[in-house]
């Protein structure tokens, strides 16, 4: 009776691990693959070797419509736009100027038929880092 316990339990800590993949850091240049995932979380990690930038770029292939897709992602990106965009102080308009974004998460449409939406993430979906800074990719 333990043993059934004790493997039991086992499997559902197993089985908990796997459905939360985590596909781990993507250096530049580097690939991975989530399959059949419910969410695919990609987060800017560092800046690039030079410390000017903390731009990553991503590339997303989807099996299920043959589609590639660009990400880039710019968390403290502002292109030199501190007090807004150029001139805006010197009418008086207000700064509508923000950040770049820390991470993005894809998620499944189920209301789509296979391949019918640039964003359906069913099947397997490649991830290639073509950035200077490094990705945590995470499968869900």
């Amino acid at each position: 009776m333990r043993k059934l316990v004790l493997f039991t339990i086992i499997s559902v800590v197993a089985l908990c691990f796997a459905a939360s993949a985590y596909a781990g850091t993507l250096k530049p240049g580097q690939k991975t693959t989530c399959t059949n995932a419910k969410s695919i979380t990609l987060e800017a990690s560092g800046n690039s070797s030079k410390g000017d930038r903390s731009n990553a770029n991503a590339v997303v292939w989807l099996s299920s419509s043959a589609i590639t897709v660009p990400i880039a992602l710019g968390p403290a990106e502002h292109n030199a736009f501190k007090a807004g965009a150029a001139g805006a102080k010197f009418v008086g308009i207000r700064n509508f100027h923000s950040m770049g974004r820390k991470k993005v998460v894809l998620t499944s449409q189920n209301n789509f038929s296979r391949g019918d939406s640039i964003g359906d993430i069913s099947g397997e979906v490649r991830i290639t880092n073509t950035g200077t800074v490094n990705l945590n990719i995470t499968c869900g």
